[in-house]
Formats: structure tokens, C-alpha cells, sequence
């Protein structure tokens, strides 16, 4: 609790100091305000009772203005802390997008358990606007609680104890708080499938697949199987909140009845006039009020705190960059031009998790101002080689060479600059055609000359197709509507995105034609080895083209086989069909297929 009543305040004061003070100041003036009104009314009823109109007049005016302040103080501040409660969620969402992506690798992206992290702290960050409200709130209820406390105590000693038995209702809520957390962990699992069927279900990308192949149905029930599942989880959570809710307040309930009776009595007796029922009777049930609100909002402080504890859970499974033990103090740059090339020398490779390497001692040469052709079946390792030669995760043995100095020794951010790629996964930024391109080269990201001559390199005329040419707006995200386009359009943006930059010292396709037909990925690969010709002679840059389509590969410079957690065959087409193994036997297996 007092780690996110901290954390909260530190985060609310960064946003804006002078419209957190003037809100915390109108929350101390509605706490005087509610108290204060029974004072008043006490003096109003016994001067009522007196028979003094003068006195009873200036009783109710009290009254009056402690009522207006109590029902005006607490709207404005809403009006000053609202803004700061929105900066409070915008400046979490941030650090979740800094966490995910402070690091240069991808290994937390990878994992189950970080994507379970991750789904908790979306939904729950955004806990955090209602926190700044739960902690003013329960600071003004604190000063409430201590001046009804006083007031309580000069009217009768004895009514101190109700205050003390408010602490049982709150000291409840925390226990349930924490069952319904319990069950909000439990039910994670359940709840992220349900809402990746949900949209599996509710998208149109999906949509012809699931009609054609009759699975609404059978998904429907996965859904709501998934969905069930964690809501008895989430009931039964629940179900033991309320049990513990009820308990605290029941004995809050039979504290505040004893304390009436109390005050009657020595009313009848004659030891408290009229005006100290009228206070007691206030006093409490402002007291009733108060241990309710102060229930909820120790719950929602308590679930504040969580959302802030959920940034550092998904911190934990985030990994930091890896140093070299023999790394020089300041990171080397990369070289201007390759001259030998990139080595990789006896590299091995195991995710995390896995029980066997992806790649085991792996030895190569990409030869500077070459174009390699990286083969093999699905799950062999092409993917990951490319991983490993953009740094997204560190070899497990072995190094991987630029020039002969070890990557790891190369300033990453630098190394990145002088590389790009065309990924299988790409991005489809809802931008316009012009920055969905552009961002490839950022600094040359509203250059339209920068901009054609990627897409040209891309062999790609997607702008001329669109309506709007590269001024037209993608995706559905935008407020005056966009364009839907299609998957080969997505793709050929990607490409035309990793042409952008002019002297690459490594350009990656990989599988980045799987959308195109045979036919335009055989002319994007011949158009492309122009390009390398050019990027070579400017940079000695690397060009690895990863593809299941030996038709397309076969005019690379070298062509390497992957396989069984390896390199099965490297050589040249000519010298991989004399020589009769894995892949003449892949090649003439898919040349048969297209005869």
C-alpha cells in the first residue's frame, strides 16, 4: 500500500505540480466541509430548541456554506487531478513500451510467460487513472476520519472505539482484495486465449478461412470454453472478496448501532442535549460512509499498486544487453565498406526454453559483396541465423565476426544503422504509403525521391495502385477513414521499407516474397541482385535472402543449406546439383512440381 501511494504521488507531482497541489488542497477543504456541517447542525438544532432565531440563523447559513463547500470543493479538484490521471496512464503505457522494447533482443517476446505478464499489466495499467482519484479521496478521508474521531471523542469517550472498528472493514478489504487478485492471475491464461478467439472470430482476416472451412462454431465453443473457464475462477475469487467485505462490515454495523444507543441514552438521562444526538447521529454515519469509501479505495490504491508492481514483473523477464569479457570500454563503430566479409565462427544456438540448440557449431563466410541464398524446411534454423546476424539474441558459443571483430564488440545502435531487413512477420503501420515506406531510412522519411527509389528498388508500383498515391492513409485506425490494403500491397511496402537505406552493410530478405506469386519474386530477386551489385560496390554490404523457392535462389552467389541444426551444403547452384545431395534432391523435387 505505501509503495503505490508513493509511486502514485511521485508520478502524479512529475505531470503537473500546481494542479496536483491546488486538487490536494480542495480534497483537505471537502474533509473540514463534512464534519463541519454537523458541528453546524448541532448548534442549529439546539439553538432551534432554544428558541434563538438569531443564532439558529447563523447555524444554518454555517450549515449552508459547509454543505455547498462539501459538494463543490471535490468537483473541482476532479477538474484539476482528471488531466494529471490520463498523463498518469499515457506516462505508464510508455515506460510498458520502453520495457518491452529497451532491449536489444528478442528472447521476452519469445516466452509464454512474458505474454501472460504483459496481458496483465495492459489491463491493469489502466488502474492507474483511478488511482490518483482513490488517493486524493482517501488523503481527504483521512483528515475527515481524524476530525469526526475528535468530535466523536469530545461528545462521549467511550464512541473513540468506533473509529478503531472502522480499521476491521478496511483490514477485510485488503484480504479480499487480495482472493480476487488471486483469481485475476489464476484466470490470465484462459482470459488472453478467449480474446485471441474472440478476434480470430471478429476480424476480416480471418473471416473467409473460418466460413470456408465451417469453424465459427467449433471456435465459438473454444471461446466460450476459455471464457467460462475463467469467470468460475474469477466467481469464486469474487465470491470470497464478499464474504470478506461482509465480515468487516458487519462488525462495523453492530459498533455504530452500540454507539447510538449510547448517546440516546445519556440523552434521556439528561448527561447530552439534543444537538449531541444530532452530532453523534451525523458523525457516525458520516463514519459509515467514510469505512465504506475507505474500503473501495484501499482497494483501488491496493490494485494502483499492482498495475505499478505489474511494470516491474515484466521487467524481470525482459533480458539486458550482454557485454563481452574482452569488449573494448568504448563500443567499436562498424566499418565504412566490408572487405572480407561476416564469419561466423562456431556458433550454437538454443532459445530459451528449449531443450536442444537450433543451430549447433556453425561455421561460415558471407563473403563482402556477395548475395547468399539461405535454404531448408520449416523449423531448421534460417530464421534463426538471421536473428543472430541482426543481434536480436547473443550465440550461445562461438562469435560472429564483421571484418574479423566480434559483433558484440560493434556499437549495436551504429551496427543496426548500417543494416536492414524484410521480414516474413512485417510491420503494417496504419500510416500514410509515403511514412510507411519512409520510416526504413527515418531521417529520409518525407523524402518522396527517397521514398520512389525504395519502392523501385522493391521492384514494387504499390503507389501508382493506390488511390491516393503516397499520400493515402492505411489502415482503418485513422479518424477520416483509410484503405484496406491487401497483403501483397503490405508486403511490397515492407520491401520498398528495407531498400530505403542506400549502403547497407547487410540486407536481409527474409522469406519476404511469400505473398507473391513465383513469377514477381523471380523478378523482385533478379531486380534485387542488380541492386546488391550496386550496394556492393558502394559498401561491400552482404545481401542473405532466405526462401523456400529454388527457383528463385539459384542465381545467388552462395546458397546455403540448413538442416538437422546445421549447415548441411554450401556452394554455388552449379556445385550443389553436381554434387547430389540435400539440396539436388529439394530442387528437383519442387522443379518436378511445377511441370
Amino acid at each position: 500500500m505505501l509503495r503505490a501511494i508513493t509511486g502514485l504521488l511521485r508520478l502524479s507531482w512529475r505531470q503537473d505540480r500546481r494542479k496536483m497541489a491546488v486538487a490536494l488542497a480542495l480534497m483537505v477543504g471537502n474533509a473540514v466541509a463534512v464534519p463541519a456541517s454537523a458541528v453546524a447542525l448541532k448548534h442549529l438544532t439546539n439553538a432551534a430548541a432554544a428558541g434563538r432565531a438569531g443564532a439558529a440563523a447563523w447555524a444554518g447559513l454555517a450549515v449552508a456554506v459547509a454543505a455547498i463547500a462539501a459538494l463543490t470543493c471535490a468537483h473541482f479538484a476532479h477538474i484539476g487531478y482528471f488531466e494529471v490521471s490520463e498523463l498518469n496512464v499515457l506516462s505508464t503505457d510508455e515506460q510498458l513500451i520502453e520495457i518491452s522494447n529497451g532491449t536489444p533482443y528478442l528472447d521476452h517476446h519469445e516466452r509464454p510467460e512474458h505474454a501472460d505478464r504483459m496481458a496483465l499489466a495492459q489491463d491493469e495499467l489502466q488502474r492507474i487513472g483511478e488511482g490518483l482519484q482513490a488517493l486524493l479521496t482517501g488523503g481527504s478521508l483521512a483528515v475527515g476520519l481524524l476530525l469526526t474521531t475528535v468530535l466523536l471523542t469530545l461528545t462521549h469517550p467511550a464512541l473513540v472505539l468506533l473509529p478503531l472498528l472502522a480499521a476491521l472493514p478496511v483490514l477485510a478489504g485488503r484480504r479480499a482484495e487480495a482472493a480476487a487478485d488471486r483469481a485475476r492471475a489464476d484466470s490470465v491464461v484462459d482470459t488472453r486465449q478467449a480474446r485471441h478467439l474472440f478476434e480470430l472470430t471478429t476480424t476480416a482476416a480471418s473471416a473467409k478461412e473460418l466460413r470456408l472451412l465451417g469453424l465459427v462454431g467449433h471456435l465459438q465453443q473454444r471461446y466460450a470454453t476459455h471464457w467460462q473457464r475463467a469467470t468460475a475462477r474469477l466467481w469464486r475469487g469474487e465470491l470470497a472478496a464478499g464474504l470478506w467485505r461482509a465480515a468487516g462490515q458487519a462488525v462495523f454495523a453492530l459498533g455504530y448501532v452500540a454507539a447510538l444507543v449510547l448517546v440516546v441514552r445519556d440523552a434521556v438521562r439528561g448527561r447530552a442535549d439534543v444537538g449531541d444526538v444530532v452530532l453523534a447521529i451525523m458523525l457516525a454515519s458520516q463514519l459509515n460512509h467514510q469505512v465504506a469509501a475507505a474500503v473501495t479505495i484501499t482497494q483501488q490504491l491496493a490494485r494502483s499498486g499492482r498495475s505499478l508492481q505489474r511494470l516491474d514483473e515484466v521487467r524481470e523477464l525482459v533480458p539486458q544487453p550482454v557485454v563481452a569479457p574482452d569488449a573494448p570500454a568504448t563500443p567499436l563503430l562498424p566499418p565504412a565498406r566490408l572487405l572480407e566479409g561476416i564469419r561466423l565462427r562456431q556458433v550454437t544456438f538454443t532459445y530459451p526454453g528449449a531443450a536442444e540448440p537450433v543451430l549447433r557449431d556453425v561455421d561460415l563466410l558471407l563473403p563482402a559483396g556477395s548475395t547468399v541464398a539461405v535454404v531448408g524446411e520449416n523449423g531448421a534454423g534460417k530464421t534463426t541465423l538471421v536473428k543472430l546476424l541482426n543481434r536480436f539474441y547473443e550465440p550461445d558459443r562461438g562469435a560472429i565476426l564483421v571484418d574479423g571483430v566480434d559483433l558484440r564488440h560493434l556499437d549495436l545502435a551504429a551496427w543496426r544503422a548500417r543494416t536492414t531487413a524484410a521480414f516474413q512477420d512485417y510491420a503494417r503501420p496504419e500510416l500514410t504509403a509515403r511514412l510507411a515506406v519512409g520510416i526504413g531510412d527515418l531521417p529520409r522519411a518525407t523524402d518522396d525521391d527517397a521514398v520512389r527509389t525504395g519502392l523501385a528498388r522493391a521492384h514494387s508500383e504499390v503507389a501508382d495502385k493506390l488511390p491516393y498515391g503516397l499520400d493515402t492513409r492505411l489502415g482503418r485506425s485513422h479518424a477520416d477513414g483509410g484503405v484496406d490494403a491487401s497483403g501483397g500491397q503490405w508486403q511490397q511496402l515492407a520491401l520498398g521499407r528495407a531498400m530505403m537505406r542506400d549502403a547497407p552493410l547487410l540486407m536481409v530478405l527474409d522469406e519476404p516474397a511469400s505473398a507473391l506469386d513465383a513469377e514477381a519474386e523471380h523478378r523482385l530477386f533478379a531486380r534485387y541482385a542488380d541492386g546488391a551489385a550496386r550496394v556492393a560496390a558502394d559498401s561491400g554490404g552482404v545481401t542473405v535472402f532466405v526462401s523456400h523457392r529454388f527457383s528463385t535462389v539459384r542465381t545467388a552467389d552462395l546458397i546455403i543449406v540448413i538442416g538437422d541444426g546445421g549447415v548441411r551444403e554450401v556452394g554455388t547452384h552449379d556445385e550443389l546439383i553436381r554434387l547430389g545431395g540435400v539440396y539436388a534432391t529439394l530442387y528437383g523435387t519442387q522443379a518436378a512440381a511445377y511441370r
